[in-house]
């Protein structure tokens, strides 16, 4: 039966009606509250007092052992959580209102689905015992829960952080903070539109917020794909953020974290602060400090870069990407900075090598790797962990839990102190075990102990002499229940009697009818039940009082002891927070020791110079997912801006030329993290921006068409090049028609080997055309994918070669593809009809074709500025005079001789 404190009404409640439903996409900004009626009871007039501190979230109203939603929010909540929506009548004109609830011990259950579909939830708990309240129970709200703003183990994944970011916008550029509540990293950047665009992109937030007045402007420039929330224009106050920062890390000035010139950040990092403490997050000790995000100290990758390269999976979809690959890390905290290292890959040469060598050394020692990988396993998520403990939300399997990871960062420290690693020996030295605190953990709390802390028996016995004699009294008082309940039976003969215990009445004897005969005269009937009565006795509520009242003192004794070991663990948050980075660094580094050797990965060698040579270079994601017993084609692939600055690359579909573009950035990238490559031999730059425009994607809700987008990725890449910059273009131009496509694509081409920045540029094309561009510019090389025909069938041998190609082979992957032959063979028919119509070229002889020997002709009559904009005019009126004639040769009537002469005027009009 649902049973309800000072709650007249009841509704039926079934769990089995308890099933999911979509989630609701669009987030409810604001719910109003109810009307005010006349007849309303003290409990939903205390439920509007509180809702309108909240308008613009759920309330979960706690009333006894249930949380109720009423009017809008029980529709809302009926509708995302799939269960029962019922009505009140509150006696009112109104009529009834709306209401849904859920038990209490289902809140995490609960709390997260409202919270994934887009919902701000206020939770609202009873503040006082309903049994000594006098008249109705104080409620207030407990907790704010957002999207970005959430510390419950269901609302976060174990291995990506659960950032909130705060946005300030300024003429000049903008300042960002972003910080996970749940491990208390707190980072803040400034920088210009495309900066901040690239960290949202790159760090994912859960929730964004800014001022109200900016909208607008932040739709325009980072669209529609965050969850956002706005504040008041008051909070992005410079005075008051700094303030805020100030009065958190009780520091005089901001100078010992390094952002004290930045006040846009530290305006973003205030606003961030603020809105915790008014959603209800008061207990923030575990954000201990705050780092700033520099864009010089970092590889540069716009978000086209990200998702072209597939570096991370796409929401809701098992892709296969470069972190799925890279990440086989042991611990929640090494898959987290794991993700981060891939996203802010390290530009500064000292400390990748830090990393690289660092590897090396772990390759060469397994049995070190081995010790520490297992220890680092076994310490679980300290960062997670010891973030609960500033909110009390840590249980004691948690708490223990955090003292085996104390002991296994004492043990790592032990190991390594000594070795000739010196990046190795400065990370031990970080390291602070905290034994004090540890030892202090495991001699007060049980082996095994419950999850929640009224679960009682959660002390160890010798800790508390009062406590060890209330257990005594409690286990000796059940034992003599035990001789009641046995002396009783003896005495009636009622060999079914039993002693049991309820809220309602305390312990009781249970008599089945069969036997109801034989109860003794002095006991006194408390229930009928259909097969049985229940009876009390004086001697049964005498233990009874006896045993309740120890088993209420030993409760409130373990959890005031329990209070006690949190307020000492609050004052070693900063050093095992300190432990928790360290143990996550290792765990990466020891991540890519074990990916060398099962992949066969190498060390690079990164140096300051601009040349990219890698020697049998793979592709680390494709080669990971290929059938088995089938290898992955490996290539050479040199880049230099003196000899070799552009390479043009062609070759069939299908035959892997985005591959090999890909694998040139990811290997670099890797290298750039701290990674060996997926290479025989690597030797690579400092590089500090990656661009890639791979592929072809609408954005049609934004009314931009496919070549739009091409057009916007293309301009962006060619508006921040460097001299270090590596650069990935596959098919660009091949949105619009061949003509402006080749004149685009070839101009790019031209600019990039033209510009005083020379960056380092791979570019594949279907554009045959633009094979001529070796022969008119000096570092522009061509190249191949090599396949062979064999049977009137197609084998892409996947090998890079010197020198152009000159068919695409589309016809034959469309039959790969399983379109049917009927297909097949009219589309090789009209392919046919095309070449002889249009002389395009001819059949793999490599003496050139006529449209490209006139091109060549008229592209040296012209000077580089006009061959830009007027690749094609020269010769179009003569392509037309072609097509006219050709247009009026009957082919059915021709004769041989008659097709030699036209075909010798056709060739006399392109001299």
């Amino acid at each position: 039966m649902r049973q309800r404190y000072n709650f007249p009404t009841l509704h039926s409640f079934c769990p089995h009606s308890l099933q999911p439903r979509p989630a609701i996409l669009s987030p409810a900004l604001y719910l109003p509250p109810m009307a005010k009626a006349a007849s309303d009871t003290p409990l939903m007039q205390q439920h509007r007092a509180i809702k309108q501190k909240y308008p613009d979230a759920i309330l979960l109203f706690r009333v006894g052992d249930f949380y109720e939603t009423f009017g809008e929010d029980a529709i809302v909540t009926a509708r995302v959580l799939g269960i029962t929506l019922t009505k009140r009548n509150n006696g009112a004109a109104s009529g009834a209102s709306e209401l849904a609830g859920f038990p209490h011990h289902a809140l995490d259950t609960y709390l997260h689905k409202l919270v994934k579909a887009g919902y701000r939830v206020a939770v609202c708990d009873q503040l006082e015992d309903p049994k000594q309240a006098k008249g109705i129970v104080k409620r207030g709200v407990t907790e704010m829960v957002t999207p970005g703003v959430a510390m419950n183990d269901k609302l976060l994944e174990h291995n990506s952080n659960n950032f909130l970011a705060g946005v300030h916008f300024n003429e000049e550029q903008s300042g960002i903070a972003f910080l996970d509540i749940s491990t208390g990293e707190f980072f803040v950047a400034e920088g210009n539109q495309e900066y901040i665009d690239r960290l949202l992109q790159s760090l994912r937030p859960a929730e964004v917020i800014f001022q109200r007045s900016y909208q607008k402007q932040f739709k325009e420039n980072y669209g529609s794909r965050f969850y956002t929330y706005t504040l008041e224009s008051w909070i992005f106050d410079e005075a008051f953020a700094t303030e805020s920062l100030l009065k958190h890390f009780h520091t005089h000035s901001l100078k010992g974290f390094g952002i004290e010139n930045m006040p846009v950040g530290i305006i973003a990092a205030g606003a961030v602060l603020h809105y915790l403490k008014d959603t209800e997050h008061p207990n923030l000790q575990h954000i201990t400090t705050i780092q700033r995000l520099e864009r010089e100290d970092y590889l540069w990758m716009d978000r086209f870069t990200i998702r072209n390269l597939e570096l991370l999976s796409n929401s809701g979809e098992q892709t296969n990407s470069l972190l799925k690959v890279l990440d086989n890390t042991v611990s929640p905290m090494g898959a987290r900075l794991m993700k981060r290292w891939l996203l802010l890959p390290l530009r500064d040469a000292t400390r990748i090598n830090e990393r690289l060598n660092l590897v090396e050394h772990f390759i060469k020692d397994t049995e070190l790797r081995k010790q520490i990988q297992h220890l680092v396993k076994e310490s679980g998520d300290v960062e997670r962990l010891v973030s609960k403990v500033p909110v009390k939300r840590i249980n004691p399997r948690e708490i223990l839990h955090l003292a085996k990871g104390l002991y296994a960062a004492h043990q790592v420290k032990q190991i390594t102190a000594q070795s000739d690693n010196a990046y190795l020996v400065h990370l031990s030295g970080l390291l602070n075990a905290c034994l004090p605190i540890a030892d202090r953990i495991t001699n007060t709390i049980t082996e095994n102990p419950p999850v929640a802390v009224n679960k009682g028996s959660i002390i160890k016995a010798g800790i508390h002499a009062e406590l060890d004699d209330l257990r005594k009294i409690a286990s000796g008082g059940k034992e003599y229940l035990v001789e009641i309940q046995q002396r009783e039976a003896d005495k009636t003969g009622i060999s079914s009697l039993k002693i049991s215990f309820n809220n309602v009445f305390g312990y009781y004897l249970e008599v089945t009818n069969s036997h109801k005969s034989k109860v003794p005269a002095d006991w006194i009937r408390k229930q009928t039940l259909a097969n049985a009565e229940r009876y009390i006795t004086p001697e049964l509520k005498e233990y009874e009082e006896k045993i309740t009242g120890a088993e209420d003192k030993i409760s409130a004794i373990e959890s005031a002891l329990y209070d006690e070991l949190l307020q000492e663990l609050q004052q070693f948050i900063a050093p095992i927070q300190v432990n928790g980075n360290i143990l996550a660094i290792l765990d990466c580094i020891i991540c890519f020791a074990e990916n060398a050797l099962h992949y066969n990965y190498k060390k690079p060698v990164l140096h300051d110079g601009y040349d990219l040579h890698l020697k049998a270079s793979r592709h680390p994601v494709i080669e990971r997912n290929l059938p088995a017993g089938e290898q992955y084609i490996s290539n050479d692939i040199t880049l230099d801006p003196e000899n070799q600055q552009v390479i043009i690359l062609t070759g069939p579909n299908m035959s892997g030329k985005s591959a090999i573009l890909r694998q040139t950035a990811l290997n670099t990238l890797m290298a750039h993290m701290g990674s060996f490559v997926a290479a025989d031999a690597a030797h690579i730059p400092v590089t500090d921006k990656i661009f890639t425009r791979v592929g072809a994607s609408d954005n049609l809700s934004g009314g931009e068409s496919t070549f739009m987008v091409e057009m916007n990725e293309t301009a962006s890449i060619i508006n921040n090049i460097s001299g270090r910059s590596l650069i990935l273009l596959d098919e660009i131009g091949r949105g619009t028609s061949t003509y402006d496509g080749i004149s685009i694509a070839w101009s790019i081409v031209e600019h990039l080997h033209n510009s005083k920045e020379a960056p380092k540029t791979l570019f594949a094309t279907h554009y045959h055309e633009l094979n001529e561009l070796e022969n008119k510019l000096p570092r522009i090389k061509n190249f191949h994918v090599t396949n062979k025909e064999v049977a009137n069938k197609i084998i892409f041998l996947r090998k890079l070669a010197p020198g152009g190609s000159t068919h695409s082979f589309g016809i034959h992957v469309a039959k790969m593809a399983g379109m049917p032959p009927s297909l097949i063979a009219r589309a090789t028919d009209i392919m046919q009809q095309l070449e002889e119509k249009h002389v395009d070229e001819k059949s793999d002889d490599n003496n050139g074709s006529p449209r490209v020997e006139k091109l060549h002709d008229n592209i040296q009559k012209l000077n580089t500025a006009q061959m830009q904009m007027s690749i094609f005019d020269a010769h179009s009126e003569t392509f037309d005079e072609i097509r006219k004639r050709l247009d009026n040769i009957d082919i059915n009537r021709l004769t041989p001789v008659e097709a030699l002469m036209k075909l010798s005027e056709i060739k006399g009009l392109l001299k």
